[in-house]
């Protein structure tokens, strides 16, 4: 692991999972960003675009922390760049300040915690770092990690640190928005993997439970928003924090089972972890895209003003859908993989622990059951709002299909859900050599077969099973055999009405089930954390006359009004006090040179 940079499995883990992503959005972009800005800006983005991948990729792979440093401050600045590209646009300029300020902040917890390191190492290598850390004191490690968690987890958005995603993602163009979602964030796990689990080494179990609450509540909190959220790509930024925490679960998991010196387990549940960040970055990817094909045909990204997509845009749609499945975890595609291992990562960790850690992990269980059930509902609404029914505004009854790269950067990525779902049973090998070599486990005697009528040989033997083809198979003969059945005894005869007609003459794109009516009942049941609220504004002609009525249903944004608001205020409040010691008089100020002078004379001998 010596030198500048490093090139061991985890950091070529990350390179390939940088480059799948990387490249059918540069491929896209060059649709995407034709007409949008003039040919110099248009230089501009790919620019940017290109010492972004660069800097991510040195992220991955630096063996200096002043290398990673660097790198990671320069992948922040030109991220912010991106966010505040369109810089007539205030959204975005908010949205960047928001982000840059964010990044900051936990660029300086990792500057403590580096500093922490290089005291004991006294050298900036990270090999060297590794085998200091096995001999510092544990308080000083336990601090560490935490620094190191919150540095990283403010990247990662992992909740409540998350605040600046949904604002920073849908605000830059949408083959940047793929790549921060589905490749940016990501290298704060790679973060967490590399200066946590691999040189600081986990030997309290504690670690790995704060990171699994922390995961079951991002999981939660984003796709309960992303639910409530009627702006696309801002609901596919609340799907990241969401997904970001599923990642999380498998590696909270590995930490707490290496605690346990259950290392088998251990190097499982960090497969599954690996595999849902490689494919949460395909079809997150993936979605964005599409997102960015609707936004650019519609110049709108509210859903309730679209609907009807899927007439005029075929080709979007069933990308779109592909994707909307991944992350539903609809099987053969990638997305159920990695959720399903997952839950068998929870299940064989509930069998073989004991005492309140098998009550522990059952609920972990539980919470990911119901965040994917609300995943998939949230995904019905997304799909179903934007490109079934009627239109519902000019924007999308005039919208036209995206231009040929666009459509073959949305493409690539959708025929990798597919590959990653079908191909498990290779990719699981792969992935566990890994998560071997992240844990520092040898995996050599380890059995990972999957697919493929083979079983994974997890606890003495007793395995699992799963193969993905064979179930791709059954619903082919199950869709192929309701055909036949349709056809020979369906109705010889198609009525053709118009789409959401119902035998009414009169209904119009109005009438439509919107996104608002279908996440209602989920606004009921969890009012208790959203506290809706309702605005109406009624415009009228005389006292007894209203001209027009609009009624609008919002939800509280919990954390920035009970967390960052009170914060804000008190560091505003804090400099205007500090203001008053800042009157323009010489002598006031010469008095604060004497006292200090004095306080360091009096303190002298103290240090």
């Amino acid at each position: 692991m010596s030198g500048i940079l490093i090139f061991d499995p985890l950091s070529l883990f990350f390179l390939v999972v940088i480059s799948i992503v990387s490249l059918p959005s540069a491929v896209y972009s060059i649709g995407y960003l034709r007409g949008e800005c003039a040919a110099l800006k248009a230089v501009l983005a790919w620019s940017l675009l290109f010492f972004f991948v660069i800097s991510m990729a040195l992220v991955v792979t630096a063996g200096n922390l002043l290398v990673f440093l660097v790198a990671w401050e320069i992948m922040s600045l030109v991220s912010y760049l991106l966010v505040v590209f369109d810089t007539k646009n205030k959204e975005s300029v908010r949205a960047g300040t928001i982000y840059i300020v964010m990044t900051h902040i936990g660029t300086a917890f990792l500057v403590a915690a580096f500093l922490i390191m290089y005291k004991h190492a006294n050298s900036f290598d990270l090999a060297a770092i590794k085998n200091a850390c096995t001999t510092m004191p544990l308080q000083e490690r336990n601090i560490v990690f935490l620094l190191l968690l919150i540095g990283f987890g403010t990247k990662a958005g992992i909740v409540p640190l998350h605040i600046w995603l949904p604002y920073a993602h849908p605000q830059a163009p949408s083959h940047i928005s793929s790549i921060m979602s589905g490749v940016m964030i990501k290298t704060a796990i790679y973060g967490i993997i590399r200066f946590v689990i691999f040189i600081l080494g986990v030997n309290s179990s504690w670690w790995g439970v704060l990171i699994l609450i922390l995961a079951v509540i991002s999981c939660l909190v984003g796709v309960i928003y992303a639910l409530m959220e009627h702006d696309i790509k801002r609901l596919l930024a609340y799907h990241s924090v969401e997904n970001i925490g599923i990642i999380l679960l498998g590696v909270g998991m590995a930490m707490f089972f290496l605690s346990m010196n259950m290392p088998y387990l251990a190097v499982f549940s960090m497969a599954a972890g690996l595999y849902h960040l490689i494919n949460h970055a395909i079809f997150k990817g993936l979605l964005f895209l599409c997102a960015g094909s609707v936004y650019k045909a519609t110049g709108t990204r509210d859903i309730e003003k679209l609907g009807g997509l899927i007439k005029n845009m075929p080709q979007t749609a069933a990308c779109f859908l592909i994707g909307a499945m991944a992350i539903s975890a609809l099987p053969p595609l990638n997305g159920f993989v990695s959720e399903w291992l997952t839950f068998q990562a929870f299940f064989m960790g509930i069998l073989t622990a004991v005492g309140g850690a098998k009550l522990f992990l059952g609920i972990c269980a539980a919470m990911l059951a119901l965040t994917s059930g609300l995943a998939a509902a949230c995904f019905v609404k997304a799909f179903g709002i934007t490109f079934l029914a009627r239109p519902r505004s000019h924007y999308a009854q005039n919208a036209k299909e995206a231009s040929f790269s666009m459509r073959a950067g949305m493409f690539f990525l959708a025929i990798l859900t597919a590959v990653f779902g079908l191909g498990a049973s290779f990719i699981i090998k792969l992935l566990a050599k890994v998560a071997g070599a992240a844990t520092g486990i040898n995996t050599l005697g380890m059995n990972f077969a999957l697919n493929n009528f083979g079983t994974l040989d997890v606890h003495h033997g007793k395995g699992i099973y799963l193969s993905t083809p064979l179930l791709a198979f059954v619903l082919i003969v199950l869709g192929i055999t309701a055909f036949v059945i349709y056809r020979f005894f369906g109705r010889g005869k198609a009525v053709i009405y118009k789409t959401w007609d119902c035998g009414y003459y009169t209904l119009d794109s109005r009438n439509e089930y919107t996104a608002t009516a279908f996440s209602k009942p989920f606004r009921v049941v969890f009012s208790f954390f959203l506290q809706p609220y309702r605005k109406t504004v009624k415009i009228r002609d005389s006292f007894y006359h209203i001209k027009s009525f609009t009624y609008e249903t919002h939800t509280t944004k919990v954390f920035k009004k009970y967390v960052y608001i009170p914060v804000l205020t008190l560091i505003f409040r804090s400099a205007r006090f500090m203001r008053k010691i800042q009157p323009g008089s010489i002598h006031l100020y010469l008095s604060y040179i004497f006292v200090t002078v004095l306080l360091l004379l009096f303190f002298m001998r103290k240090f």
